[in-house]
């Protein structure tokens, strides 16, 4: 005797050995024994074998016409031999029973299963509907396969297109441009990314490494809504100073600006205005919320998304030629020992006389000629002229200050690489194409003009930090426990020593146009000014706030995401450079092992690290030629190849070694702008400094 079975939800036959009240032991053709529950036997019969009638079930099943089973299957329950019966006829072969039971089975659009051989017709509208999603589904996956196949012939589907950033980085895995792209990639064994490529999808590399920034970090555009501009306070009082700033060319957010009163009577005061957007921008309004949605000012190459809307930036921008809305902190310094005798924090309007651009000065204003007044340099500007005296005082200054950090620090800063300044020829601030001609210039660390800033911000930034924690005021602290490898910069509440910078304590607050922790930081900061001791009630954070900690991992997230942008479109526009003029060799120093068994090394005369083969065991330092590799724009991947090491080592940096692979192919994390707070911190301060 043999049976016809279910288990677990598959149709099985083989012959009987046992059978019990309620269940039956069934031997398979493959010898396997199986208990099977009474209620799961669905025939029994003698003849013809288990695999004969299974085979013939099929066959069977394959011949009935289901629109015609639903139409002869009665509105009741029923059993697949009564199916049987009513179709084929009232006496229904064994086969034919089977092959009811199996069709019937595989069509729960047509029968819903009522138990163990059981069914019952569906309605006629869930049918209809039902046949309609299977048809959809069969055009679906038309669809799907007509597009996978275009992409493995080497052409992109306009559809796969548009979905394109979305497919690769955030995909819907139900969509079918989705599926299409991975039969596609299955089919051709390419990966997603090199089979669009090939298709064609990707019609710029520049576009599609800026496009995918847009598509994760601002999917709504960049656009501002239409908000009104705050003014500034009309009381506030008019500072007694003609103050100036030291910028790019291409900044037109400048938060800082710096004065000098008293040279030549023993005290000097030193003034160190910020642009104050925390007078009119109230905590909670429409505006914070713009700011508290982006975070920090993006910078690239040749471009930039601000942080706030321009006609809130005019408004605070220190431009020269006008008094501007400014929290200033004066510092008062005995004129021969420039120890710091006092400050004092006010909220003025600071009268800014010129912007220096440190671009256009760096050639003019070096040490030799601030430390002799007799040097004169052919079309010096008058109004530097006019400052030189005070550039002088705030050099020497920068130097004690850089000095005494350096104290407290336990070593030096020792920064020998330079910094590389990019410009898109004729950008002139639009959007880039990428097709642009791009220059990189050097820049020489510890610039006159760059040390003054970068103190004056350390100054700010220092002071302001440890006057918030002496009036219990919480603010945004960046610290660092030590300058031990691996020992990162953090941000917390606070106010923690900074051994990268070598302080008591840090507060982001000299870039609130560009950063918003340096706008929270800003408010907390005004409320000291103008309530002192009972700052701490006043303060738009109080102590403990969770929103403070909220603010703090989001800007960690949103800032590091920028830095990385930004480090990966300087890459971008380094390997353009070298396409453009034609750049197939380079020195380089090698600076430590990568993986794979390569080297990485770092070219002497332009920002970029990148793998060499043929390295290997050369010391941390050997000066080499390398021949250059392909170019791949997509992933920002280039290679070499050691021609020869040449005539003497250059010396590893001493504080370098914590971003060797920072310029290696993909995202970098470097200070977002040479004046911008924390990047003012240095050179050579904001490696030490930032995270």
């Amino acid at each position: 005797m043999h049976a016809l079975f279910e288990e677990a939800g598959k149709f099985l036959a083989g012959r009987i050995l046992s059978e019990a009240e309620t269940s039956a032991q069934v031997e398979l053709d493959s010898g396997k024994r199986i208990k099977v529950k009474a209620a799961n036997i669905l025939l029994k019969f003698d003849k013809p074998a288990p695999s004969e009638l299974m085979a013939q079930g099929q066959a069977q099943a394959a011949e009935i016409d289901l629109d015609l089973a639903w139409e002869f299957a009665p509105e009741e329950e029923f059993g697949f031999a009564d199916l049987a019966r009513d179709y084929f006829s009232e006496s229904a072969s064994l086969a034919q029973q089977a092959g009811a039971l199996f069709r019937l089975y595989e069509a729960p659009h047509y029968f819903r299963r009522a138990g163990k051989g059981r069914f019952k017709k569906a309605p006629a509208e869930i049918l209809q509907q039902a046949l309609a999603a299977i048809e959809k589904k069969k055009l679906v996956q038309a669809q799907i396969d007509a597009w996978a196949e275009e992409l493995g012939r080497g052409a992109c589907p306009q559809p796969i297109r548009e979905q394109l950033y979305k497919i690769l980085f955030k995909p819907d895995k139900n969509a079918p441009e989705y599926k299409a792209v991975v039969e596609a990639s299955r089919a051709t064994r390419l990966a997603p990314l090199e089979l669009l490529h090939r298709a064609g999808a990707i019609d710029s590399s520049y576009q599609f490494h800026w496009k995918r920034f847009l598509f994760d970090n601002f999917p709504k555009g960049t656009q501002f809504p239409q908000l009104a501009a705050p003014q500034p306070p009309a009381d506030l009082p008019l500072a007694a100073v003609q103050a100036f700033s030291i910028d790019d060319s291409a900044t037109t957010e400048i938060d800082d600006a710096l004065s000098v009163q008293g040279l030549g009577s023993g005290t000097v005061t030193v003034g160190i205005h910020i642009a104050a957007p925390g007078l009119a921008i109230t905590p909670g309004g429409e505006l914070d919320k713009l700011g508290r949605a982006r975070l920090s000012t993006v910078y690239m190459p040749g471009y930039k998304i601000t942080m706030l809307p321009d006609e809130v930036v005019h408004i605070y921008t220190l431009d020269e030629g006008r008094a501007n809305p400014a929290v200033s902190l004066y510092v008062t310094i005995d004129e021969e020992t420039l120890e710091t005798t006092a400050t004092e924090t006010r909220l003025e309007r600071v009268p800014v006389e010129v912007n220096f651009r440190y671009d256009k000065l760096d050639h003019i204003v070096t040490e030799d000629w601030l430390a002799d007044s007799s040097i004169e340099i052919e079309n010096t500007p008058q109004a530097l002229l006019g400052k030189r005296k005070e550039l002088t005082f705030l050099h020497r200054w920068s130097k004690h200050l850089k000095a005494r950090r350096e104290v407290v620090r336990g070593k030096p800063e020792n920064f020998s690489r330079p910094d590389y300044n990019f410009r898109l020829v004729g950008n002139d601030g639009a959007e880039p194409t990428g097709s642009e001609q791009v220059q990189i210039t050097v820049r020489k660390r510890g610039a006159p003009l760059d040390l003054i800033v970068a103190e004056a911000a350390i100054v700010a930034n220092s002071t302001w930090g440890s006057w918030l924690a002496e009036l219990g005021v919480p603010g945004i602290y960046r610290s660092q426990a030590s300058l031990a490898p691996g020992v990162k910069v953090r941000m917390s509440t606070k106010a923690l020593p900074h051994a990268g910078i070598g302080v008591k304590s840090y507060a982001w607050a000299t870039s609130p146009l560009r950063r918003y922790v340096d706008l929270v930081n800003q408010w907390q900061i005004i409320a000291c000014a103008r309530h002192g001791a009972t700052a701490a009630l006043a303060a738009p954070f109080k102590p403990k706030d969770a929103e403070l900690f909220g603010i703090i991992s989001s800007f960690d997230g949103a800032y590091s995401a920028y830095n990385s942008y930004q480090a990966g479109m300087e890459r971008f526009w380094t390997l353009k450079y070298l396409e453009q003029n034609g750049i197939t060799e380079l020195t380089a120093s090698v600076i430590k092992e990568g993986a794979n068994g390569g080297y990485l090394v770092r070219a002497d005369d332009l920002p970029l690290v990148l793998p060499v083969l043929g390295a290997q065991n050369l010391p941390r330092g050997a000066h080499v030629r390398v021949k250059l590799g392909e170019i791949d724009e997509i992933s920002l991947d280039i290679s070499g190849t050691l021609i020869e090491r040449l005539d003497g080592d250059i010396a590893a940096d001493e504080d370098g070694g914590e971003d060797d692979e920072d310029t290696v192919a993909g995202p970098i994390a470097i200070a977002v702008d040479m004046n911008d707070a924390e990047a003012s911190d240095s050179t050579p301060a904001k490696d030490a400094a930032q995270s």
